[in-house]
């Protein structure tokens, strides 16, 4: 075994181990076998990162002029341009994600960047028309303070930048919780970070387990802000932790996307969209749109033109550029799968193509593009999220059906529609409970367009340009304009 890259946390533009010298493993899932050592957090080093946030709030940071903090994100989008190469094979080994799609998704990001830049200096106050004499109150939006932002391991870069870009566009300082399961893309981002000499203190990456890391970090009486993407269950786990500092939550949760193709579907497109929102990734994304419904015209036909498809989908190793996808990240992923298969089967599901793990490698957490028919819409594969290549797929007659059986879900995060009809289109993506919709077209993001969902797929938005008001507080001024003294102390006015 090669010698494993070690890894140093970022608290106060300073790199440092645990204060306890813990550390653990990380895996490559290609090969499982660990490839970096990392520092394993304590209470006493995310306290320390969350003073160091907090001095550099009381310090310049807030202070300067939002086009000086621009500058600074736009540096960080110039390091993200001439490191994605760097940053997309670090990501791929540490996650098992495609080459192909990390490095391109490395220089896109910079894009958040760039657009957060632009918004530091647009967010105006108002000058409001108060019914008093001799008063005029003016409103003005100020930073938060110290916002946790808290990071998965599927995108990790895209889910940073938008939490981070607008976090510091506004004068907040932050600290990165990076995901324990591949935590290595955001130290190497940190070290580009410091590159652009930002203030001390002003970002911090730490990385750690829920307990004591997440709880301290989400608990932490000087945090003002929770920013979080991960599962639902966690997610409860910080509603109650912010209880005791009573700081704002933002969620980004996960889904159990719904997508409907109606019998007048330009077919081609609607297998390219599909294979792309389930397979695209290896199904590790929280918009992956795991629920085809299919109009009962074309049922047969597309069911078995979509299942062509993805049994020609070409598995291999990450790094490899014809390789359309590469393992799953972990191995409880692979269990969780497996299981939900194995119910959804006893219970009457069937396997038109995929169903077991992949032999490109016995050491890898490999599977394959899954499709199973079900003829019960709340079979376990139709109802929990798998975060994985796994797509049920289920007939339906009429409009109204298929929007009853698309919003019959706890989640609500992202939806499709594949129809030639406009007016369908709009009818039916109205409908739909979720916070995306996609129209003839599926997984696509930008930093203008706001991000995030409704029910159990959280609240709050990311990305757009509501989203960086949600990274200030209002403040409201009063000016009293009159020469005189006010009359009546003791009444109010």
């Amino acid at each position: 075994m090669s010698k494993l890259k070690k890894y140093q946390m970022y608290i106060d533009g300073q790199w440092v181990d645990a204060e306890n010298n813990k550390t653990f493993e990380t895996l490559n899932p290609e090969n499982n076998e660990p490839w970096a050592v990392v520092p394993e957090a304590s209470a006493k080093d995310t306290d320390k990162a969350v003073k160091a946030a907090q001095k550099a709030f009381e310090g310049e940071w807030p202070k300067l002029l939002p086009k000086e903090r621009a500058k600074f994100l736009r540096a960080i989008g110039d390091q993200l341009r001439e490191n994605a190469e760097m940053l997309g094979e670090i990501e791929t080994i540490d996650t098992g994600k495609l080459f192909r799609e990390t490095k391109k998704q490395a220089i896109y990001i910079a894009e958040y960047y760039d657009y957060y830049a632009g918004l530091a200096d647009k967010v105006e106050g108002t000058v409001l028309p108060i019914d008093k004499p001799n008063i005029q109150a003016i409103t003005t939006r100020i930073p938060i303070g110290v916002v946790a932002a808290i990071i998965p391991w599927n995108s990790q870069m895209f889910l940073t930048a938008t939490k981070l870009a607008p976090a510091l566009a506004m004068g907040n300082t932050v600290v990165i919780k990076s995901s324990e399961l591949a935590p290595a893309v955001l130290f190497e981002f940190a070290k580009l970070i410091e590159k652009t000499g930002i203030p001390k203190g002003v970002v911090n990456v730490i990385t750690g387990f829920g307990d004591p890391c997440g709880k301290t970090l989400t608990t932490h009486d000087l945090v003002e802000k929770i920013a979080f993407t991960g599962g639902p269950e966690t997610a409860r786990h910080i509603i109650k932790n912010s209880a005791e500092n009573l700081s704002e939550v933002s969620l980004e949760l996960g889904g159990k996307s719904p997508v409907a193709v109606f019998d007048d579907a330009e077919q081609e497109n609607a297998i390219n969209g599909i294979t792309a929102g389930i397979f695209g990734a290896s199904g590790q994304s929280c918009i992956a749109g795991s629920r085809l419904y299919i109009q009962k015209g074309i049922y047969d036909e597309f069911l078995n033109k979509l299942s062509e498809r993805a049994s020609k989908i070409k598995i291999g190793a990450p790094m490899d550029p014809e390789t359309e996808m590469g393992p799953l990240s972990n191995f409880k992923q692979l269990e969780t799968i497996e299981k939900n298969i194995k119910e959804t089967i006893d219970q009457g599901g069937k396997i038109k193509c995929g169903g077991e793990r992949h032999s490109f490698s016995n050491k890898g957490y490999y599977f394959p593009p899954t499709i199973i028919e079900c003829d019960n819409h709340n079979l376990p594969v139709a109802e929990n999220e798998l975060f994985g290549p796994v797509l049920s797929v289920m007939k339906f007659d009429t409009e109204e059906e298929v929007i009853s059986k698309m919003n019959d879900n706890q989640y609500g995060l992202s939806s499709g529609v594949y129809t030639s009809s406009l007016s369908r289109g709009m009818r039916v993506s109205k409908a739909i409970r979720a916070g995306i919709t996609f129209v003839n077209t599926y997984r696509l993001i930008s930093p203008s367009a706001p991000f995030g969902g409704i029910k159990d797929s959280g609240y709050g938005k990311e990305a757009g340009i509501d989203s960086i008001k949600d990274y200030t507080r209002v403040k409201t001024t009063w000016f009293y304009t009159s020469d005189e003294p006010s009359l009546d102390p003791f009444s109010i006015r």
